[in-house]
């Protein structure tokens, strides 16, 4: 289908050949049951000859780069050889690729330094747990098993300044020693990190809100697919194929590759991200499913930390006692009750945020230093909400989020559709009047949200036109899915508040041959978590070390 049409019409002709072509001197070999030919996406030209590009090769200088894939030289942290790459790729793939804009993605190259002289297989770890990538700073752990050597090396490195993402747990000892994995490739999709990344400031370049939600509409699961394609047939040797793991968001896009581009695919895992895959826009299901599971994780925080019930109640009535409503934040938006619910998103759904939301409260007050002065609400906690949202640097989850359930129909502001079907159980200051717990959302967007983030109130217009977009492309094939050759294995978090359990399911018995491990031990950070155990349990099921029965 033409909106689906894949990367290879714009491959730079210096890196075209036939992509069935394997050697053996690499540690990659093709699945035994070939895809259909007209699955395949052809090359147009094969004027000039292939270039052996190796990607654990030190060899390879930035001089060999080409104008469509540009890379820089090795450099060292502790234990590990790293090279970034830049890649110009299409904005929209479904035209020819002189008519289309162009824009740079980056991915991360990372080896072992035990691993450089040995053959290797490539895995691709979709950058992002979810589509907040690259915006805020905190610790990566790494872990690498060296052969022959029975222990393991605990390396932790600070994530802006390695990977620039927020928080990936790449179990370096599992991947190797089960997998033979050599090579990990870390892409920030686009739109997010150091991939043209779409900022209030970069955004601004855009003259209208016509012009930003059509220049959005590229910034989903089937381009940021076409651009891991594109990246794939210029690292990976003879364009062979990878690996892929895809935590939650990461784990929607997994499924769109395995849709329209499973010839790319060796191996897929997925940690927290099996999507809704109906037709229309699924977002009106899954919010009824997501709002029953944030009311169960909101009565499991109150149990937990009961005195909350109450810091909260003063917090909703201060914030409502206000003039305008509201407090304002630094950054100029307006903190309401509405607002203060969202904390939820961040708060509810890992296996650390009820902890880090009861600490956040903790600290809700500032001192009343002056006998008879107003208590107010703290500069740490107003400056803590706005860094959990995190908005001001990353509106793209804001103004795409409801679209990633879209497949030929709009989602009509879903969330809050949904969310006055529960009647009054969502009401912040009905709750407090009625002296019951305030429950905070979940992974919702909301309307009201583009007028009282600061950052968001220029896009009101073009997230009002993103919810009425109606001509949404395909994200899934399922008569695709219902014949998948590829190994798929997948981590699936029974109390998982963003990827629903009953969804997941429902999707999972349309993937032919998908193997799921259905666990409560993990939230669905998981992969954050316990990071070694998931991927090992996963490949474990991949390689035969866990049995069918």
């Amino acid at each position: 289908m033409q909106s689906c049409k894949m990367l290879f019409n714009y491959a730079p002709p210096s890196l075209i050949k036939p992509v069935l072509h394997f050697t053996s001197s690499f540690a990659i070999s093709p699945r035994a049951v070939p895809h259909p030919v007209n699955k395949i996406p052809l090359f147009h030209s094969l004027r000039i000859s292939f270039r052996t590009f190796s990607a654990m090769s030190e060899t390879n200088s930035a001089s060999d780069s080409t104008p469509d894939h540009i890379y820089g030289t090795w450099y060292s942290v502790p234990g590990l050889r790293l090279r970034d790459h830049r890649f110009t790729v299409p904005l929209d793939y479904s035209i020819d690729g002189n008519a289309t804009p162009k824009i740079s993605v980056f991915a991360r190259e990372v080896v072992s330094v035990c691993m450089l002289k040995f053959s290797f297989t490539c895995i691709f770890l979709w950058e992002n747990l979810d589509i907040l990538a690259a915006s805020f700073n905190c610790k990566i752990d790494l872990w690498i098993r060296y052969p022959g050597v029975q222990q393991w090396k605990f390396l932790l490195l600070d994530a802006h300044e390695f990977l620039d993402i927020p928080v990936l747990l790449l179990p370096f000892h599992c991947l190797c020693s089960s997998s033979r994995t050599r090579c990990c490739v870390f892409f920030m999709q686009r739109g997010t990190g150091l991939s043209a990344p779409l900022t209030p400031s970069s955004m601004s370049q855009l003259n209208s809100a016509e012009e930003v939600a059509e220049y959005l509409k590229y910034f989903r699961a089937d381009n940021i697919v076409n651009d891991a394609e594109f990246i794939r047939v210029c690292l990976v040797p003879e364009a062979g194929p990878w690996t892929v793991l895809g935590q939650s968001y990461g784990g929607f896009c997994s499924v769109t590759y395995l849709s329209f581009a499973p010839q790319g695919l060796k191996q897929v895992l997925l940690t927290g991200g099996i999507p809704p895959i109906g037709n229309g826009c699924t977002a009106d299901s899954v919010y009824r499913a997501c709002y029953a599971q944030v009311i169960h994780q909101n009565e499991k925080y109150y149990k937990r930390f009961p005195q909350d019930v109450e810091i909260v109640h003063e917090v909703v009535k201060y914030l409502a006692e206000s003039e305008g409503g509201g407090v304002l934040l630094p950054s100029g938006g307006l903190l309401t009750p509405r607002g203060l619910q969202t904390l939820g998103l961040s708060g509810l759904g890992s296996s650390s945020g009820f902890e880090r939301l009861h600490y956040m409260f903790e600290r809700v007050w500032d001192p009343v230093i002056v006998p008879g002065f107003r208590k107010q609400i703290s500069y740490y906690f107003l400056n803590a909400f706005e860094n959990w949202l995190d908005f001001d640097t990353n509106p793209l989850y804001a103004l795409l989020h409801e679209s990633i359930y879209c497949q030929g129909d709009s989602s009509r502001w879903s969330a809050q559709r949904i969310r006055t079907e529960n009647g009054s159980k969502f009401d912040a200051i009905r709750a407090v009047k009625e002296g019951r717990p305030v429950f905070f959302t979940g992974e919702m967007v909301f309307p009201w949200m583009f007028e009282e983030v600061h950052a968001l109130r220029k896009f009101k217009d073009a997230a009002d036109l993103l919810a009425e977009k109606k001509d949404w492309p395909p994200l899934y094939d399922i008569a695709v899915l219902n014949n998948n050759k590829v190994p798929v294995a997948a981590a699936v978090y029974y109390e998982d508040m963003y990827a629903n359990f009953k969804l997941a399911m429902e999707t999972a018995s349309q993937i032919a041959g998908i193997r799921l491990w259905i666990t409560n031990e993990y939230m669905h950070s998981g992969l954050r978590d316990g990071g070694g155990q998931v991927l090992d349990h996963l490949l474990g099921m991949l390689n035969g070390r866990k049995p069918l029965f």
